[in-house]
């Protein structure tokens, strides 16, 4: 607290043009505390101050090494390209800065001027806007918009509740509050506030668009969806609500027509590289290969250092970077200003471009090196995992699952595929969702809600409700979740009678799945520990799977997850069918006919000739599944055993 009011008396001297007295203060505390970001920041502003802008720069740059997301870091470096006359890197930190954090008036308002300098009227025109908007705001809401920004919830959202109570209908207060309830996970608050803004001023735009974001979060695409078009149909020209209804129109199957939306975009931003990201990722689930891959080498030319670009190349798992692609990836992840976002997505894609051409000591160099900035980025712990495995066994026990029999949810309708990603569960999805009376969906997060939702909302430090809540819920109250889970999922399902959910992280909540849906089949999508833990480590994934990302990290996790597995088969026996993948390459026509006969289902040829089936696949082994059963990839590990020993010591007995 000490330092923390020092550094307040020093931002007074600054504001009170006492740059001397307040550069000799700070120099004191950053003795103290050499890597306190915020100190680093008024550093800086006093250096620019001063006229000394290579110290500024330098400050910014270690503060960036530390804390890259620092929005006003990004901007105060736009102050100085400014002072030096830079116009495209100047206009580059201004908008890093407003994408950190969109209430940085100072940013608008200079982009305003740069973009006009740059002849960017469209750009011009926005951060207009954006200056007028923000411009209108009270300074309290434009505080608590920098402060969310910032992941300064604690304060944040008091001064935004006492904001409300002198003003309970101002809706950009409301939103602002949605806001923090989406960071701290409380998605059915931030969806009622919404709501209520929309209610007060329909025409609430900027209201409207985190509307769509809520309702896409809650898996609601329909809503969404029908939101997006409302804001398009408002505002025909604004591009961020034509992104926004393409992105809406990838979560109900209309691929084709986001592409085309994108494209509309693509005519006046050619070069932007999210939206061409978009569009690469829109044609590959709809199984136009060539054309994802085309979309993703025009990325990369827009932008040489976005990492994703390359990923995607990479993640493609039968497409082989180009020696030009992996030269351009070498050099862009060696550069000093390639962002940590960046850098982890080039490490990943370098590491399996390598590992294609057998050159396996630098490729495990990348894999490491992009694990180590992922997780450092995460903030995982493993022992707090363990933890909560070990509620679950305790709490979940045969005392409860008896008093809860006869309840919830009779429908038979889902087949939960759970496990550890990377163990085959696409392929196990891809086979089942061939059958005739299967339809395919994807990873759902409909039971991950429902548990956010059950342990409701909590202050730092307070214990979890869950799974104790268990204990709690009556029959009637275990019968509408299922109900719930029922209606929530039928967006994503045709006219079959059952529906695969392959959410790898329901096996943590097969004591609820069962309470809840106690019909509902189950299959444990298992693969040798070690290539399963490997294959892994060496993926990159779009959220989640933290434990993913350090070897022993992972095979901990892996070790938990076969400990609660045996717990859950010892409370439901010959309710769970485990399926190993090294067993369904060996003999494809047996496993085919076991989980079949598991789910009471005939056997159908189009099961044994998966590949052929044409619907969505979003996974990462989306190219894999449209090809025949191949056993390349069983022992690839291998060919890292050397570097392996923190993983095989994690695993221990389940070596064996």
């Amino acid at each position: 607290m000490e330092f923390e009011e020092s550094l307040r008396a020093v931002q007074r001297l600054v504001s009170q043009n006492e740059l001397t007295a307040a550069d000799s203060a700070l120099k004191e505390l950053l003795q103290v505390q050499p890597q306190h970001v915020e100190a680093l920041f008024v550093k800086a502003v006093i250096k620019r101050l001063m006229n000394q802008p290579v110290v500024a720069l330098q400050t910014l740059s270690f503060l960036h090494d530390i804390n890259p997301q620092h929005s006003r870091a990004h901007q105060e470096v736009g102050h100085l390209r400014m002072i030096n006359r830079e116009l495209k890197p100047a206009i580059e930190s201004y908008e890093r800065a407003v994408e950190l954090d969109p209430a940085l008036i100072s940013s608008w308002t200079a982009l305003t001027g740069l973009y006009g300098m740059d002849k960017n009227l469209a750009g011009a025109q926005k951060a207009k806007v954006h200056t007028e908007r923000l411009k209108a705001l009270p300074q309290e809401l434009l505080n608590v918009s920098s402060l969310i920004n910032e992941k300064r919830l604690d304060k944040a959202e008091p001064l935004c509740r006492q904001f409300l109570l002198r003003d309970p209908t101002n809706v950009e207060a409301m939103r602002l509050l949605a806001s923090i309830g989406m960071e701290l996970g409380v998605t059915d608050d931030a969806e009622h506030l919404l709501e209520k803004t929309l209610e007060f001023d329909p025409g609430f735009h900027i209201g409207r668009f985190d509307y769509v974001g809520v309702l896409q979060k809650r898996q609601k695409f329909e809503a969404a969806f029908s939101n997006a078009a409302h804001l398009r149909e408002a505002q025909p020209n604004n591009f961020n609500y034509k992104r926004l209804y393409a992105n809406a129109c990838l979560n109900v199957g209309r691929h084709e027509e986001a592409i085309a939306v994108y494209s509309m975009v693509l005519e006046v931003d050619p070069e932007n590289p999210q939206i061409l990201l978009m569009c690469g990722h829109a044609a590959k689930t709809i199984g136009r290969i060539q054309d994802g891959i085309d979309y993703y080498r025009r990325c990369y030319s827009a932008k040489p250092d976005y990492g994703d670009a390359f990923w995607s190349l990479a993640n493609l798992k039968t497409y082989t970077l180009t020696d030009d692609e992996l030269a351009i990836a070498k050099n862009s992840e060696a550069a000093s200003d390639t962002d940590i976002v960046d850098r982890i997505h080039l490490c990943f894609a370098l590491g399996k471009a390598l590992e294609d051409r057998e050159n396996y000591d630098s490729s495990f160099e990348y894999y490491a090196r992009g694990n180590a900035l992922k997780l450092s980025e995460l903030g995982y712990h493993s022992d707090l995992v363990s933890t909560e495995i070990r509620t679950q066994i305790e709490v979940c026990d045969t005392t409860l699952l008896n008093s809860k029999s006869g309840g919830g949810d009779p429908a038979p309708d889902p087949i939960f595929i759970v496990g550890l990603p990377r163990s085959g569960s696409t392929l196990l999805e891809q086979i089942l969702a061939s059958h005739s009376e299967i339809d395919g969906t994807f990873e759902l997060p409909n039971v991950l809600n429902t548990v956010a939702k059950l342990n409701g909302r909590r202050m730092a430090g307070e214990a979890a409700k869950y799974p104790h809540i268990l204990a709690e819920l009556s029959h009637d109250e275990l019968a509408d979740l299922g109900k719930d889970y029922i209606e929530e999922t039928q967006i994503h399902r045709a006219q079959a009678p059952f529906f695969i959910d392959k959410m790898p992280n329901n096996f943590r909540h097969l004591g609820l799945i069962k309470m809840m849906l106690p019909n509902a089949k189950i299959i444990d999508a298992r693969r040798e520990p070690i290539a399963c833990c490997f294959s892994g480590f060496k993926q990159l994934f779009a959220h989640g799977q933290a434990y993913t990302y350090g070897l022993q990290e992972i095979g901990q996790y892996y070790q938990d997850y076969v400990s609660l597995m045996t717990h859950w088969e010892q409370l439901f026996p010959d309710q769970i069918l485990r399926v190993q993948y090294e067993d369904v390459v060996a003999d494809l026509e047996t496993e085919v006919a076991r989980m079949l006969t598991y789910c009471g289902l005939d056997m159908q040829s189009a099961c044994l000739e998966f590949h052929k089936t044409e619907r969505l696949v979003r996974t990462p082994s989306s190219e894999q599944v449209r090809q025949p059963i191949y056993q390349q990839g069983l022992e690839q590990w291998k060919n890292f055993d050397a570097f392996l020993p923190p993983l095989k010591t994690a695993l221990g007995d389940q070596l064996r």
